[in-house]
């Protein structure tokens, strides 16, 4: 296994490792379910454990790293039934908050989905403009879910990590990168069309849509774990 950090001269440490490590899981360099070995990679890397360990510290809250107490660290690993399951929780808790948040949603918030959307019509032309569309992406949903007022309901979508799985496919196959960014840009239109017209039902087969084409494009794309 080769790493390719970024310039780590030109970043902290940290961030120079986060970097690589990210693109090597992100691009199937590490695949779902390999250990990491913390000194290899601070070897291959040429910087101490303590960045290292900092860097997957900060891709396990991302969801893309699991720490095993006693075991070690791995790269995070879903089955095929397991991702369609936590697609389908993230379903039924963005419709349930997008039927809440229909009536509850501020001003303010309606003003910042429209900032997102704007950034996410941007075209994505490589991997800095994509991860600025990942950001977009993933306040775009918060938003509307944090619109309905339900702080429970915000800390399981939270903890579903849904997020570390859509990176997945963005990241997985460029030749079908842009036709999602296409479909989804339709989808999130449509959504916060849903929404200023205070429609519940068009707003909640919407986000159902969207949500089931980004599990359909996942699934279909995902690389398989090692046995």
């Amino acid at each position: 296994m080769s790493l390719e950090p970024s310039p780590i001269g030109r970043l902290s440490a940290t961030g120079g490792v986060y970097d690589a490590l990210r693109q090597a899981i992100l691009q199937h360099r590490f695949l779902p379910g390999e250990r990491l070995n913390i000194g290899e990679i601070a070897g291959m890397l040429g910087v101490s454990l303590t960045p290292v360990r900092h860097a997957v510290q900060h891709l396990a809250a991302e969801g893309l790293i699991e720490i095993r107490p006693r075991h070690g660290t791995f790269v995070s690993s879903l089955s095929t039934e397991e991702t369609a399951e936590a697609f389908d929780i993230r379903r039924a808790l963005e419709c349930l908050a997008a039927e809440t948040a229909v009536s509850r949603i501020s001003s303010e918030q309606v003003a910042r989905l429209k900032q997102w959307l704007a950034v996410l019509r941007r075209t994505v032309h490589n991997d800095q403009d994509l991860r600025k569309h990942e950001a977009a992406n993933a306040e775009f949903h918060r938003i509307l879910v944090e619109a309905c007022g339900n702080r429970r309901l915000v800390a399981l979508y939270d903890a579903l990590k849904v997020h570390a799985q859509i990176r997945r496919v963005h990241f997985t196959g460029s030749a079908g990168l842009r036709l999602r960014l296409v479909a989804e840009q339709a989808e999130h239109e449509e959504i916060l069309a849903a929404l200023m017209a205070r429609d519940r039902d068009r707003l909640a087969a919407a986000v159902a849509r969207h949500v089931e084409r980004a599990k359909s494009a996942l699934i279909a794309t995902r690389p398989s774990p090692l046995p």
